[in-house]
């Protein structure tokens, strides 16, 4: 029979998230008690308002209509209001801002709304799945650029090759970054947006760690940069922010053009996002600039504190990120990322992510989320550091 399996889909991700699914269900089945430190999903519920916003919008009998593709105003508007409080950054809700389905709704489909088959686009290794998928979904080529921990893991544009940036139609880059957990200043965005200004170069950022941040650091927004919105869109989600991932909203705000080219596309295969999650998201941007600060962004800090000192305990020194609810973890040279993440899931029933999961410069780290309680933390880590120390 003829195969119903597109070439793209092979394209479109790592095996290694398959064979992480396979590894735990075994050890499930050999009665191992599990603990989930793979997967980046909030093991937390949005604020008691967010919930109640969502069960009075949801008993709304206007609230079942088809929404807009784009975005409902208020929710736009909203979201306006928020990025000017929280950044600085002056933005059009009509034009320059288009509501997602999350952010990885967006980041799955810009490419297919920007570029042609057979375009190219720079992407960071290690970098988030998606990046290259929403490429592969589109034709378009990926041009990786390496981010190393000598150099902070900031990409080096000065030796990126001309040749390079003339072939590409946009940049993707993420800070405060998922797997690596690293962050970037207000300088860098900076000479981003000079460096996309001079190359005709569209720049594309990925924020959606934008809210959870540690020891005083205070995430900026590339949209900050004077004439950044000329050169520049960035991805916001309220999933990790405000503990929304199930409702699956978030929103891409920037240069007017690649707004519209992506609410062009999505109006010919979305309806949107339902209108009481769009309201519950409207709450719980205004409850952050209420409160000015962020709860979940305490929580994730102690969880790191935690954590990290009992490895350090059994020797396990591992660097303290400065944002997001991953851990990038160098590993002991003994192994490879793939045999230690294999064997802590076979020994301990702990579950991490290999670091080459998320591209070639990956290898020799894995990614430890931080999405559990803080006794399951710390039995995670004694679990882990008496297997390395047998």
């Amino acid at each position: 029979m003829k195969s119903m399996r597109s070439e793209r889909l092979d394209r479109m991700g790592s095996a290694i998230f398959a064979e992480i699914d396979c590894l735990k269900a075994e050890a499930v089945a050999a009665g191992k008690d599990l603990i989930d430190l793979g997967i980046g999903s909030p093991d937390l519920p949005p604020s008691p308002a967010v919930i109640q916003a969502l069960r009075d919008a949801v008993a709304d009998p206007s609230h079942y209509s088809y929404p807009t593709s784009i975005g409902s105003l208020p929710f736009r508007r909203k979201a306006a209001e928020w990025l000017a409080w929280r950044f600085g950054a002056l933005l059009d809700a009509e034009q320059e801002i288009v509501t997602l389905m999350g952010s990885q709704d967006g980041l799955a489909h810009l490419a297919l709304a920007i570029c042609n088959p057979g375009d190219k686009a720079i992407l960071p290794n290690p970098g988030y799945p998606i990046y290259s998928g929403g490429l592969a979904l589109a034709g378009v080529d990926p041009i990786f650029v390496p981010l190393r921990r000598e150099h902070q893991y900031l990409p080096q544009l000065d030796e990126i090759p001309v040749e390079t940036i003339r072939e590409a139609k946009f940049m993707l880059l993420n800070y405060p970054g998922n797997p690596l957990a690293t962050t970037a200043d207000l300088n860098f965005f900076t000479e981003l947006v000079d460096f996309g200004r001079r190359h005709n170069l569209l720049i594309v950022h990925d924020l959606a760690y934008s809210e959870m941040a540690f020891d005083n650091f205070r995430p900026p927004s590339i949209l900050a940069v004077p004439g950044g919105k000329e050169v520049a869109v960035e991805f916001h989600s309220l999933s990790k922010s405000f503990n929304m991932a199930g409702c699956r909203i978030g929103f891409l705000a920037g240069r007017k053009d690649v707004i519209s080219a992506l609410a062009a596309l999505k109006s010919n295969i979305d309806y949107g996002v339902f209108k009481a999650v769009q309201q519950a998201g409207i709450v719980a941007l205004e409850e952050d600039m209420l409160t000015k600060q962020s709860m979940v962004s305490s929580i994730y800090e102690q969880r790191r504190n935690i954590f990290l000192s009992k490895l350090a305990e059994y020797g396990w020194q591992i660097p303290f990120s400065k944002a997001t609810m991953f851990v990038w973890a160098p590993i002991p040279h003994c192994y490879t990322s793939r045999q230690i993440s294999r064997e802590i899931l076979h020994d301990t029933g702990v579950v991490v992510i290999p670091g080459d999961a998320f591209g070639s410069e990956g290898e020799g780290f894995v990614r430890i989320a931080l999405v559990q309680p803080e006794d399951r933390l710390i039995e995670a880590a004694d679990r882990i550091g008496k297997w390395l120390t047998k």
